[in-house]
């Protein structure tokens, strides 16, 4: 059995949507967020105390797009790889890891230092530089997805989940209607699968059930 640990609409919805596309058995719990802060148990099943921690027998793995492309290998036949011998395997694995480090690390500064920060710690120039870096870098994602559906390999895969938290969190952040058009509607492609649909169902009410809060991660105030 797959374990996912999960705050709302955190990193870790990556996993929880791939988990919901490859229509796998697993078990969700949720944490508060921040969960080393108000889940101090946590720090027992990881260190780092962030999410997610996706937990499958031995394997525990703490980075979201990391998960995307093990559940997606370990999962060939649902078509979300690309394989190595595919013309597009070097452009899938680049957006995986473009996904995290170049796109969501920028948006997670201005979250610190726009929102999670108390006032006299909140930085408006960091939250400024980093949104025009995040614009910026998301020319890459426009000028791709002008041209096709998705990302690589002619085809919905991994790296379109990976991708896609990306512009979830941006749209947390009031960013959409700075998207190019191209971007805005691979994002409304995105939103409109079943997949996706079903895993933003699974996190409420896992929430619901299990007693945590349901206010997205990105839109929490200190």
């Amino acid at each position: 059995m797959l374990h996912l640990h999960h705050c709302v609409s955190a990193r870790s919805f990556r996993p929880l949507w791939m988990l919901e596309e490859l229509q796998l058995p697993y078990q969700l719990h949720m944490l508060p967020f921040p969960p080393r802060a108000k889940a101090r148990w946590f720090l027992d099943e990881n260190p780092l105390g962030t999410v997610p921690l996706l937990v499958q027998g031995d394997v525990r793995m703490t980075e979201s797009a990391a998960m995307c492309q093990y559940l997606a290998t370990t999962h060939p036949d649902a078509g979300l790889d690309v394989a190595p011998t595919h013309p597009a395997y070097g452009a899938y694995l680049n957006w995986l890891h473009m996904s995290d480090a170049t796109l969501t690390f920028p948006q997670t500064l201005v979250l610190r230092y726009g929102r999670f920060e108390p006032a006299e710690r909140k930085q408006p120039q960091v939250v400024e530089d980093y949104t025009r870096w995040f614009l910026a870098r998301l020319r890459a994602v426009e000028a791709t997805v002008a041209h096709s559906d998705y990302l690589c390999a002619g085809r919905f895969t991994a790296a379109d989940v990976a991708v896609g938290y990306a512009l979830l969190l941006a749209q947390h952040l009031g960013l959409v209607e700075q998207f190019g058009p191209a971007t805005q509607a691979y994002w409304q492609r995105l939103q409109a699968r079943p997949g996706y649909q079903r895993a933003m169902a699974a996190q409420t009410r896992a929430a619901e059930e299990q007693d945590v809060p349901t206010t997205p991660a990105p839109d929490t105030r200190p």
